[in-house]
């Protein structure tokens, strides 16, 4: 059976490949702002939008409008406009909100291309993505199947990662005979029906105190400065280790849930509505 496999990795841009980076969100990111207010316009005056084959034969005319669009990757650019047509489609069927400007000022900042004429690769600890050329890279674990399409982002605490979506054929898992059911908790994150406990790893708890340290000296600088920079870089890495922290958790948790049971049964629970209880909301929001 095939299926989309994505393999995330850290890059090490040098300076000069991580200015191009920079150029690239801000041209996809201008792209996307544009045809997003075309395709506002559209729905308003008509009640229809536009297509993605309508905003992409407008691509080449606002090349030429802007000669600065011509220099990054015409494949990025495109992948913008189509972002923009499925943002739509799932808000049409609501499946989501309808779609926000980007801007330069948000602390996540990405792009993807897609993978034509070997123009991505990967060679020992080095990978080739289009405009950038080669980039060293930690190969954490073997990339397999047909590359489909790579997208490179910018997290918070300033790292770059590249994610390489491949068609892989996927073996299904061997059937198995058991079932469980799941009753999730604050004070033990899960309760399984067969008598396995899962403690709750409280990941947030053990970083709170760093956190609303430097999230003070962050409020106490002036905003836009270099130390209020160098306060806003850490609050970022404490946020990031919290995540990966989380994460981990879970990631380990599910896999080994759903390799040894064939049925899942787990309690629907409406957590926006459980986050309206401030005595609870940190611990249920810690909880994942």
């Amino acid at each position: 059976m095939l299926a989309h496999k994505a393999y995330k990795y850290r890059i090490y841009p040098n300076p000069k490949q991580q200015q191009l980076i920079h150029q690239m969100f801000g041209c996809c990111r201008f792209v996307f702002n544009h045809f997003l207010v075309k395709w506002n316009e559209t729905y308003t005056a008509t009640g229809k939008g536009l297509s993605y084959n309508t905003c992409a034969t407008q691509l080449p005319a606002l090349k030429q409008q802007f000669e600065w669009l011509k220099s990054v990757d015409s494949i990025a650019l495109q992948s913008a406009v189509r972002n923009v047509a499925d943002s739509f489609e799932r808000f049409f069927k609501k499946q989501n909100q309808a779609p926000r400007f980007k801007s330069r000022k948000h602390p996540v900042q990405s792009y993807t291309t897609k993978y034509t004429n070997d123009n991505i690769a990967i060679d020992g600890n080095r990978i080739k993505v289009p405009k950038l050329g080669w980039l060293r890279f930690a190969n954490s674990r073997a990339c397999e199947g047909r590359i489909l399409s790579a997208t490179l982002r910018r997290n918070a605490a300033g790292k770059y990662f590249v994610s390489i979506l491949c068609e892989v054929e996927m073996k299904p898992l061997p059937q198995t005979d058991k079932e469980i059911g799941i009753d999730l908790g604050l004070k033990e994150f899960a309760v399984c029906s067969d008598g396995f406990r899962v403690a709750n790893p409280k990941v947030f708890r053990k970083y709170e105190q760093k956190l609303a340290f430097w999230q003070r000296r962050m409020a106490r600088r002036n905003k836009g400065g270099s130390n209020w920079q160098k306060a806003k870089q850490k609050v970022a890495q404490i946020h990031e280790k919290i995540v990966n922290g989380r994460h981990d958790f879970l990631h380990q948790l599910t896999t080994k849930l759903i390799r040894e049971n064939q049925t899942i049964s787990i309690e629907n629970l409406r957590v926006a509505n459980m986050l309206k209880n401030h005595r609870l909301a940190k611990s249920i929001a810690d909880a994942s």
